[in-house]
């Protein structure tokens, strides 16, 4: 905005010099100083547009660019999910994560309701027949764990890679639990790109200004992230509109 007003003043000012030259400047060489300042304003005043149109051009590349970082995160996230579901814990490996997803099955089980005799309390109590309630569950079959998260997909073995960014750039990804104690421990993990690592061939003025972003409407923080290292979570820190599903 304040180069815009520098701009536009400087556009202004140029307006006034040449109605000064059209007033004072001999007529012979007026035709040639009046071209080029005719020519300065075309080029002050495409600056002009440009101060405007690039953030916007900005705004574009960073949403196109992180909309593909949440997609990949989200697999991350469900892979991670399901990886808890069956081992008890989230891993910091993505060859683990992997592994899990081409060899790991899903129990299908059935829970019912159902009251049995309590031997115990049956013979403290003389012999009357005494009753507990207990569920009990049945394990019916096993689904693969790639079909259900991935079916006939393989990105699932791309999915560390950070879209857009420089080659070899990866998602952090980091595995532990949080609580008091050791018998009061959650497991946790977060996996993240910071967001310069996406834009890294982007203006790095509007950068800094993006890792500033306060917004409800924006991505929050210098980073793209899903889960907590501090809290049991397993949401990103993106808005619905990037991901209406999280």
């Amino acid at each position: 905005m304040k180069l815009a007003l520098i701009i536009i003043g400087a556009i202004l000012l140029t307006i006034l010099i040449v109605w000064l030259i059209d007033k004072f400047i001999p007529a012979k060489i007026k035709p040639v100083v009046t071209l080029v300042l005719w020519g300065l304003i075309a080029f002050l005043g495409y600056q002009t547009f440009m101060s405007v149109y690039k953030p916007i051009l900005f705004n574009q590349v960073k949403e196109k660019r992180y909309a593909q970082v949440i997609e990949k995160l989200v697999d991350i996230r469900d892979s991670q999910v399901a990886y808890k579901e069956v081992k008890g814990k989230y891993t910091n490996s993505y060859d683990s994560l992997i592994n899990f997803i081409e060899n790991g099955k899903f129990a299908i089980v059935e829970r019912r309701d159902t009251s049995v005799v309590d031997e115990e309390l049956t013979r403290r109590y003389g012999g009357v027949e005494t009753r507990v309630e207990k569920t009990i569950i049945d394990t019916l079959d096993f689904v693969s764990v790639k079909d259900s998260l991935f079916k006939t997909s393989t990105r699932y073995k791309t999915m560390m890679n950070v879209p857009f960014a420089k080659e070899g750039t990866k998602f952090k990804l980091n595995a532990g639990e949080v609580g008091e104690d050791d018998d009061d421990k959650f497991p946790v993990f977060e996996a993240y790109v910071l967001k310069k690592d996406v834009l890294h061939d982007q203006d790095k003025a509007y950068i800094a200004q993006e890792n500033k972003a306060i917004s409800v409407e924006e991505i929050k923080g210098d980073a793209v992230r899903v889960g907590s290292m501090e809290e049991v979570k397993v949401n990103g820190n993106w808005p619905k509109v990037y991901d209406p599903k999280s």
